[in-house]
């Protein structure tokens, strides 16, 4: 049991750590001329061409679905690219930290329609722990100041809710939930693309890509906040549960920070230094709240 558990916290972490891969590649994109819906087509163009030849010359995948799983894995996938979509454009409107920042009011919303519509019982430690990651989100932006625009708050926060229910339905959904993660994560990435698709008219609006750098970074968000993220984390959810993997989630801001001092020259804040440490207790609390919720025994 402890053993799928690690394993679970080790998943979520590089499902959280990989998402928060975004900014850092879909911005030089928008930057050299490309649409939030080109963006997001050659993202997942890309990685169902490769992790589609993945599974089936490496992993030897059966890709046979029902009608029932079909119908299912379809709802799930609009979901989770009406979640990227809403996001990417939210990056139109405000800074992306800022965006990132707002977009983690998901955890509170996987955990209230988890207790809500199917029952899960949220331990108070867990409760303490959202408490502390969301004050470190709120720390890491400085508190997040300043005049916000009411059309980017409003798409991470559709984002945000989207994107919980997708993460509460890949646990709770009968009809998938004995589907292997990797074959879920293919058919969540194929199907969603047909969002895209419809958005851009039937890719008669998408944008050729005609820059070595947009290549690059298509393929990057292919692989890291795409292929990696989404298979990490759907192993997370059913190993931890939904509600732990998202709180786990409070690593992205974290990931944008760190690449921000890596590579962009960002100097680290007393702000950023106090949101680092509460994201850090909060996401060691939940590691630990196996150990920390046992009755102690007195002899």
């Amino acid at each position: 049991m402890r053993k799928y558990k690690t394993k679970g916290y080790l998943n979520g972490i590089l499902a959280s750590v990989s998402y928060g891969t975004n900014p850092l590649f879909a911005l030089p994109m928008f930057k050299l001329g490309m649409s939030v819906n080109s963006v997001l087509f050659y993202r997942y163009l890309f990685a169902v061409i490769i992790y589609g030849l993945v599974l089936k010359f490496f992993k030897k995948t059966d890709f046979k679905i029902s009608f029932k799983e079909f119908y299912s894995l379809f709802f799930i996938a609009v979901l989770f690219a009406l979640s990227s979509t809403t996001l990417f454009a939210s990056f139109k409107y405000m800074d992306s930290g800022i965006a990132c920042t707002i977009l983690f009011v998901y955890p509170v919303l996987v955990a209230l329609i988890s207790t809500i519509f199917f029952k899960e019982i949220l331990p108070k430690i867990s409760v303490v722990a959202m408490f502390v990651t969301l004050s470190g989100i709120f720390a890491l932006n400085g508190g997040v100041g300043g005049k916000l625009s009411f059309i980017g708050v409003g798409l991470v926060f559709l984002s945000a809710l989207v994107y919980a229910i997708y993460i509460v339905l890949v646990k709770n959904l009968k009809a998938i939930k004995h589907l292997k993660h990797d074959k879920l994560s293919f058919y969540v990435m194929l199907m969603g693309l047909s969002v895209f698709i419809v958005n851009l008219k039937f890719c008669t609006e998408l944008q050729p890509i005609n820059d070595w750098r947009v290549l690059l970074c298509a393929v990057a968000l292919a692989i890291f906040p795409t292929i990696i993220s989404l298979e990490t984390i759907n192993i997370a959810i059913r190993l931890i549960g939904p509600t732990t993997t998202a709180i786990l989630g409070a690593l992205e801001p974290l990931t944008a920070i760190f690449f921000g001092l890596l590579l962009f020259g960002e100097h680290l804040t007393l702000y950023n230094a106090a949101g680092i440490f509460l994201i850090l207790g909060g996401v060691t609390l939940i590691i630990l709240k196996d150990k920390l919720s046992k009755p102690k025994l007195f002899h």
